[in-house]
């Protein structure tokens, strides 16, 4: 019997996927793992015809346009019955998402004159099913406005079609291996500053050229996102030199790396459907150059992004909820026992994550009008930065979020670039400069 049911209205309802599960449990008033999907258009949004797109859309995928519902032993999805109400622009991105907010509507739309954002509590979706929202609502909006005919292509889904089911399975325990990975690892180093007092989140945008970032990368003969890991580990390296003088007190220094599954297994799931690596080096054996953090980052990703290794990670995941007491055990004493484990360990093994979405594809009748996409992940629950990246057309968009004052990361990350001949323009939700 599939676990996705409907209720009498018709309504579907599914539990939680494997990875979806933690994030109720970790959230607090403080911190909600949200984050932010959005597109900028060369003409300011039609608000009107946004909402009948949306209308439109939204049937179209009911595990994404969901609210978070609470059951005796899990939490589950319950799809939309309308479309969310079109939300103004607030004075900064992803402000924390109530738990009132979730039981109503895990997902925000946010117009801002020629933009239009997702936000998206993470229990709901990962960055790639995100993505294939917003372009299909996007697709949509553009039809309605301009009368385009646009196919379904490029993670454009035809809107007047059924939900197919595998978009909406959990794909993690499908894909399980025989062998489980070990969940050890050292703590990293963990960067601080001084907190914004009202909670105000810095958004730093870097923009550089994708043909120059990339030729770069191949000198090193490391992809894109191997090359923005090394250089990003590179910059939390100086940044810990500065403020731990001390070599033998210093720590490792790690980013956690998100790796789609969906290219790995055959999965056509929308929700979440990724796993991660962590590449690590080590200060206190000596500073690390560039070209050796470059080999570390390559020879991590090779070893592990690749079908047999991440079978492993996701028979760790599914295991402990498959043990029977587990089953039986009531919510509650899951969430104190989720909450516990995340507090303990969670956030502790990495610096930060940083996030690449890659480059955005879309039919070509679509293109002319859009200007650039961005992807801003949440601060974490416990330590001040993040990073989402994604490229649309020749530019490439490092967005890097904190709730810090200091902007110190940001700026020997600009040093790390600029050093090997790569000059990113900087904005932020503070001002602009280059």
């Amino acid at each position: 019997m599939s676990p996705i049911q409907n209720t009498p209205g018709g309504l579907r309802w599914m539990p939680l996927d494997n990875a979806a599960k933690i994030y109720p449990a970790s959230r607090s008033r403080k911190w909600s793992n949200v984050f932010r999907l959005s597109v900028s258009l060369t003409e300011p949004v039609d608000t009107a015809v946004l909402r009948s797109a949306l209308d439109v859309t939204v049937p179209r995928f009911p595990s994404i346009a969901a609210r978070l519902r609470r059951g005796l032993f899990w939490y589950y999805l319950q799809q939309l019955e309308h479309s969310p109400e079109l939300r103004e622009e607030s004075s900064y991105p992803l402000t924390p998402m109530s738990k009132e907010e979730v039981r109503r509507c895990a997902l925000r739309v946010i117009v801002y004159q020629n933009r239009v954002s997702l936000e998206i509590f993470h229990s709901i979706t990962d960055g790639n099913g995100a993505l294939i929202f917003l372009k299909t609502l996007l697709a949509e909006y553009l039809q309605q406005k301009y009368g385009l005919a646009i196919p379904a292509e490029h993670g454009v889904l035809d809107r007047r079609e059924e939900p197919r089911e595998e978009e909406l399975e959990d794909s993690f325990p499908k894909y399980a291996g025989p062998v489980q990975a070990s969940r050890k690892g050292t703590n990293a180093f963990r960067m601080s500053g001084t907190p914004e007092p009202d909670g105000f989140l810095n958004v730093t945008c870097l923009e550089l050229p994708v043909a120059e970032v990339l030729s770069k990368a191949h000198e090193y003969g490391i992809s894109l996102t191997a090359f923005l890991c090394a250089a990003m580990m590179m910059a939390i390296q100086n940044l810990q030199a500065e403020q731990v003088p001390e070599v033998r007190r210093r720590r490792p220094v790690k980013v956690l790396l998100p790796v789609n599954l969906r290219p790995m297994f055959p999965s056509g799931t929308l929700r979440n459907f990724v796993l991660y690596t962590t590449p690590e080096i080590d200060p206190r054996l000596g500073a690390y150059s560039f070209p050796e953090i470059c080999r570390v980052v390559q020879h991590k990703m090779g070893m592990e992004v690749n079908p047999k290794f991440m079978s492993t990670l996701i028979a760790a995941n599914v295991s402990s909820e498959q043990i029977p007491v587990v089953k039986v055990m009531p919510l509650f004493v899951k969430n104190a026992v989720m909450k516990a484990v995340f507090r303990a360990v969670g956030e502790r093994k990495s610096c930060m994550t940083l996030s690449n979405l890659g480059a955005v594809k879309l039919p070509r009748a679509m293109e002319p009008y859009v200007e650039r996409f961005d992807f801003i992940l949440g601060i974490q629950a416990t330590a001040p930065y993040n990073c989402g990246v994604i490229s649309w057309g020749d530019t490439l968009y490092i967005n890097i979020i904190r709730n810090i004052r200091e902007p110190e990361l940001e700026y020997h990350l600009h040093c790390v670039l600029r050093d090997m001949g790569l000059t990113a323009t900087v904005r932020s939700n503070k001002g602009r400069r280059s």
